[in-house]
């Protein structure tokens, strides 16, 4: 297989699984809060698994083409999934469920994705598939549970913090995705988020 066909194979796993992980992530937001008692995701139509319901046109296309062609890395979002807090059980405990579903969803992604690898060690597309599925899922599980906002890791972070920590979250959320962005980009988390990430994958079956 040439280069060309190889880098191309690679882009297409590389969408269609950021696709499929990041429609399972808005899912289980919008379902737990569901079962929670908050029937915002569902009234909305983002209680599903259409991929095109969850895509928003700059942070899912516009922001990670621009990211990957200036700076040679993406970054993007799926539109976030609504829910009212108060209408959730469980006050901020159950706001922080909502929030850690997601990334464990990827996790758990990762976990399958792993399972799966052990049944085609043989097939060299199949393996290199799953191989991409598993180390995008655990990055995007990794990244996620970040307590910088809005990650998921600072909602659930926000539900166990002391006042003033949760006053600091709220004062810097309106600037968090530019802190994120900024961060990325100026390699600002270092090497430790690198060597998170492999444990996790050291630690998958």
């Amino acid at each position: 297989m040439d280069t060309h066909n190889l880098n191309l194979t690679y882009v297409v796993t590389v969408i269609v699984t950021l696709l499929v992980s990041m429609t399972v992530h808005e899912f289980m937001h919008g379902y737990v809060a569901h079962l929670l008692g908050d029937t915002t995701a569902k009234d909305e139509g983002r209680l599903t698994l259409n991929p095109l319901a969850h895509i928003d046109p700059f942070m899912t296309v516009l922001l990670p083409a621009a990211t990957l062609l200036f700076f040679g890395a993406p970054i993007l979002a799926a539109k976030p999934v609504p829910f009212n807090p108060s209408r959730v059980k469980y006050d901020e405990f159950g706001s922080a469920m909502i929030a850690a579903a997601g990334p464990l969803s990827n996790l758990v992604l990762a976990i399958a994705g792993a399972l799966f690898l052990r049944a085609f060690t043989g097939n060299d597309f199949m393996s290199n598939t799953l191989v991409t599925f598993v180390e995008l899922n655990v990055a995007l599980f990794v990244f996620n549970i970040l307590p910088i906002p809005p990650l998921d890791g600072s909602r659930v972070l926000y539900a166990f913090a002391p006042r003033p920590l949760q006053d600091l979250l709220e004062q810097i959320e309106p600037y968090g995705f530019f802190i994120i962005i900024f961060l990325v980009l100026a390699g600002g988390f270092g090497g430790w988020l690198s060597n998170f990430n492999q444990l996790v994958l050291n630690l998958l079956p």
